[in-house]
This record gives structure tokens, C-alpha cells and sequence, in this order.
């Protein structure tokens, strides 16, 4: 994988300076640059790496604004902007402007250079799964956007998400059937090394995230969406996971020519700056401890606040605080020196050392394993794919492999299984696991609430995600941080993204069109298609 991901970033150097440059003439889904030379392999390898390594889009989107919307994080100033409600254009127009000159010309011009062409079956396959994967992230959180006519020279119509959405399951469906194991083998894939059944296994599982989507919109097509990709074949352990390893490198911003994408950016964007981490908020801890959940003592830890120190080099004070107070998070919307303010205690470490600990360092926080820069990120799992079957079947009948009993409690298992998957990541015993399991049975009438309080523990650290699927089922029932600390913008949990000044700016015409569909109000208050009112 380290040779994969450097011999890419020596490539990257010159991507960054050819399809990147488009972001200096006029509107961002134009590619007036674009080179037929360009190996299609790594173009899929560069927008792998990007998704999660582009310290730019993902500090902005998952740590400023996504991962406090969905109240798993709090307590950083930076966490005000989707924690308090304040209105960050930067912050939300982050991932629209850096993906369309970007991700979007490269995995577009990957999959037109591919199609029809009999030795890059496969590779043309992967990619238009990678397609619908960096699409998916983008409309969820804006709504309708340029999808048909992107990337292609023109300025670009925005499609409606439903139409995006229709689009999506007919290509996830032939890339899934396209994969063929006797066809081409695909080099510098990160994230399954070119293994073909294990990309026809992702496709199904996304096709099966994406169908729950439309359950509040249209459940029939949720269910026969979901039941085909089912049928096709999803996850079904651990070893299916679709991830990708960063290595341990503590990425910067990136600038023009510089490729610094191989850390993992979430990561980065706790300790950039020099900032305070955020913290595990009071609904997140009270979650963990109200289920009994094992992960609590390995997830939620105390550490001496350094604003210079880095995941692996934190003092671990847990041992000494725990039995004091328990364990402390910080209240939705608020500071991390907001009330309750803790007075320091002093507490003697192994090997006899004294410190103070303060009130910052008496506020629990994410442990080191989770957000240490080689940290992979978690793109689906199977504990996701399982939750989903869970609430397929009880939505829709027992036609999804077992009861939603089973799928629930398999879901419960790999969740906690999944965290031996990063870097000093502990393996829960098996006896914990089972006593959490027979603990947390379902409970008739609130199934749905259930499992995806669940899912919403096993989403932490892909904000995006996390907060579509609080969307679309309303679960956890999080109550609005307002008034907290401070007076925000809005009274209610911001439901969207607005679209980014340029757009407007640069692709008015188009731009207007799905303004007049949003009522002429492009709020951060407004719903995308599939996320309407119950």
C-alpha cells in the first residue's frame, strides 16, 4: 500500500498542476485542460486518495461542520460552525469547489477513456462505481447539482437529485455486473487492490446505502432498489469492508504541485493549527453508557491537553480521571470551557509523576487509535450494511436474509470488531461483545429508533454520512443546540449545504434553474429531494 500511494503522489504532482489548474478559468466544471495520456488507473487511485486526504475538503467538511451538526463532536471553536449554527460559506462550499476541478474531470474523463475499450473492462467498472461514490457525498449534502453535463466543457445544467439518484442505481447495477475476474487486472486500486468480487460486493452494499435513502421519498423504489442490490450480493464480514490505509503522515493544506493526500485528513483536521480536539459531546457519551457499550472505555479517553502534540504522543490520563467523574463530555453547542467548568484535580501518573489536570483535559475525548494519521478511513462497513438489512426487513418483509433480530445483532458485532481494524485499535472480547448483544435486544415499535442510534455510533468520523442518514430517518433524536453558548444562525439543525458563490458567479444560467426549484432560497434550512418532511 505505501509504494501504491507513493508512486501515485509522484504522479499527482503533475494532475495537480493540469486538471486542478481548471480552477483558474471561470466556472469549476469546465475542463478546458484535459489530457488524453493520463493513465485512467490513476486517475481512480488520485480520487480514491483525495476523498479522504484532502485535509482542505475534509477539516471543512466532517470537522467544521458535519461531525458537530450530527452532535458526535464539540467543544473547538471550530466546531462552532455546525455545532452553534453559524453560517461558514468557506466551510460549506469547500467540497463542491475542490471536487468538481478535481475528482469530478478525473473520474469523468477515467470512465469516457475506458468505455468500450475490451482490455480496461474492469478498470472502466471500478470507476463508474467511484463516480457514483464521489457524486453521492456531493449531492447529499447540496441537493440538485451538475451531473450529466459535468466535467465536459460546457457550464453545466444542475440535474435534479432524483434524476442523479435514477442514474445512480442504473450504473451501480452494470458496473456490478461488468466486473469480470477473467477480464483485466487493475493496478493501484487502494482501496481493495483490484480484487473483483470484493468491488461487485461494494457496489451492491452502496447501491443498498443509496436505495434506504428514499424511504421517507419513495419507499417502493427504496425497496426494490434495496432488494436488488441484495440480491447482488453485499458485505458480509469484516474482511468486505471498504476502506482505504493512510500511512502516517500528518497532512497539510494542499497547495498547487505539492500532492500532500497520504495521511488521513480527518485526523489531521483534530490537530491542525494548534487547535483543541473536539470533543465526544454529552449525546454521544450518554448513548455509549446508557446501552452498557464496551467501546466506551476504549473510544472515550482522557489526555493532557497540548495544543502541540499529536494522536500518538498524548499523555493518557484516563485511569486517573475515570474514577473521579466518570466520563465527562461537552454539552452540544457549547465550548469546551463552558460550563460545567472543571477545577483541576492533580493526579500522579505511572512512574510517580505529578500533573494537573484541568478542566480541558477533564473533557473526554476521541482515543488516540481513532484518530491517529495512518487511521484508515471507513468509507461502508459491514456493521453499516447490517444496520441497513436490519431496517430493510423492518420496513419492507423478511426477504433480506434473516430476521431483523439477526441482521441487528450482526451489525452490533461488527461494529465493535471493527475498531481492531485501526492502528493499536483494541480487539473487545468476545464475552463483552455477546453480553452487549443480549443486553441491546430490539424492542417492538422502536426498531428503526434503535438501529440507527446505532448506526449513528458506528458512522463517527464519516460526518457526511452520518448526517445523511440522521436525515433521512430522524434518528438519534437530536434536540437543536440553541442558545447554548451562543446565539447562532438558525433555530433549527441545519438540513443542507448552500451552494458556493462561484457557482453563481461563474454558472448563473444553470444556477437560477434550480433556484426557482428550491422556492428561490438557497438555505442551509431547506431539505434535498429525499429528505422531506414526516
Amino acid at each position: 500500500m505505501k509504494k501504491d500511494i507513493n508512486k501515485l503522489i509522484l504522479i499527482f504532482l503533475g494532475l495537480t498542476l493540469t486538471l486542478g489548474s481548471c480552477k483558474k478559468f471561470g466556472d469549476t466544471n469546465i475542463d478546458p485542460t484535459r489530457s488524453a495520456n493520463i493513465d485512467p488507473a490513476i486517475q481512480l487511485s488520485t480520487v480514491q486518495l483525495r476523498f479522504s486526504g484532502d485535509l482542505n475538503v475534509n477539516e471543512r467538511t466532517s470537522f467544521l461542520m458535519t461531525l458537530p451538526l450530527v452532535q458526535q463532536i464539540a467543544g473547538s471553536y471550530s466546531n462552532r460552525w455546525g455545532g452553534i449554527y453559524f453560517k461558514n460559506p468557506g466551510a460549506m462550499g469547500a467540497l463542491w469547489n475542490d471536487s468538481y476541478p478535481n475528482d469530478i474531470v478525473n473520474i469523468i474523463d477515467a470512465v469516457n477513456r475506458t468505455n468500450g475499450v475490451e482490455n480496461k473492462t474492469n478498470l472502466n467498472a471500478m470507476c463508474r462505481i467511484m463516480k457514483v461514490y464521489v457524486f453521492d457525498r456531493l449531492t447529499d449534502l447540496y441537493g440538485d447539482l451538475p451531473y450529466s453535463e459535468a466535467g465536459l466543457g460546457v457550464n453545466a445544467k444542475f440535474d435534479k437529485q432524483q434524476d442523479v439518484y435514477d442514474d445512480f442505481f442504473k450504473e451501480l447495477s452494470a458496473a456490478s455486473a461488468q466486473l469480470n475476474p477473467s477480464k483485466d487486472v487493475v493496478k493501484g486500486d487502494l482501496f481493495y487492490n483490484g480484487n473483483i468480487a470484493a468491488w461487485k460486493k461494494f457496489a451492491n452494499s452502496l447501491h443498498l446505502r443509496l436505495a434506504m435513502r428514499l424511504v421517507k421519498v419513495d419507499p417502493a423504489k427504496a425497496q426494490k432498489e434495496a432488494q436488488a442490490a441484495f440480491d447482488a450480493g453485499v458485505f458480509a464480514s469484516n474482511a468486505d469492508i471498504c476502506k482505504l490505509q493512510h500511512e502516517d503522515i500528518r497532512n497539510p493544506y494542499e497547495g498547487a504541485g505539492q500532492g500532500n493526500i497520504k495521511g488521513n485528513a480527518v485526523s489531521a483536521s483534530f490537530f491542525n493549527g494548534g487547535a483543541v480536539p473536539g470533543r465526544f459531546t454529552t449525546v454521544f457519551i450518554d448513548q455509549l453508557r446508557s446501552t452498557n457499550d464496551p467501546r466506551l472505555k476504549y473510544m472515550a479517553r482522557y489526555y493532557i491537553d497540548n495544543s502541540a502534540s499529536v494522536p500518538k504522543d498524548r499523555t493518557d490520563i484516563t485511569d486517573q480521571i475515570v474514577p473521579l467523574q466518570g466520563y465527562v463530555g461537552v454539552k452540544p453547542g457549547s465550548y469546551i470551557y463552558d460550563a460545567p467548568y472543571l477545577n483541576a484535580v492533580t493526579i500522579t501518573l505511572p512512574g510517580g509523576t505529578t500533573v494537573s489536570a484541568t478542566n480541558n483535559d477533564e473533557k473526554v475525548q476521541l482515543a488516540n487509535f481513532l484518530l491517529r494519521f495512518n487511521a484508515p478511513f471507513l468509507h461502508q462497513t459491514y456493521a453499516e450494511v447490517e444496520f441497513l438489512l436490519a431496517e430493510a426487513t423492518v420496513r419492507f418483509g423478511a426477504t433480506f436474509g434473516g430476521s431483523a433480530s439477526a441482521h441487528y445483532a450482526k451489525g452490533l458485532e461488527a461494529a465493535c470488531k471493527q475498531l481492531n481494524l485501526f492502528p493499536d485499535g483494541p480487539s473487545i472480547p468476545q464475552s463483552e461483545i455477546d453480553q452487549f448483544i443480549q443486553a441491546n435486544q430490539l424492542t417492538p415499535g422502536r426498531e428503526i429508533e434503535l438501529i440507527n442510534n446505532q448506526m449513528w455510533v458506528t458512522l463517527l468520523l464519516n460526518g457526511p454520512e452520518a448526517y445523511a442518514n440522521w436525515r433521512r430517518t430522524g434518528y438519534p433524536a437530536l434536540t437543536p443546540a440553541v442558545g447554548v453558548s451562543e446565539t447562532g444562525e438558525s433555530t433549527t439543525i441545519p438540513r443542507r449545504f448552500e451552494y458556493p458563490y462561484t457557482e453563481e458567479e461563474q454558472n448563473k444560467a444553470n444556477f437560477d434553474v434550480a433556484l426557482q426549484r428550491m422556492g428561490g432560497v438557497d438555505s442551509w434550512n431547506g431539505r434535498v429531494w429525499w429528505d422531506v418532511a414526516k
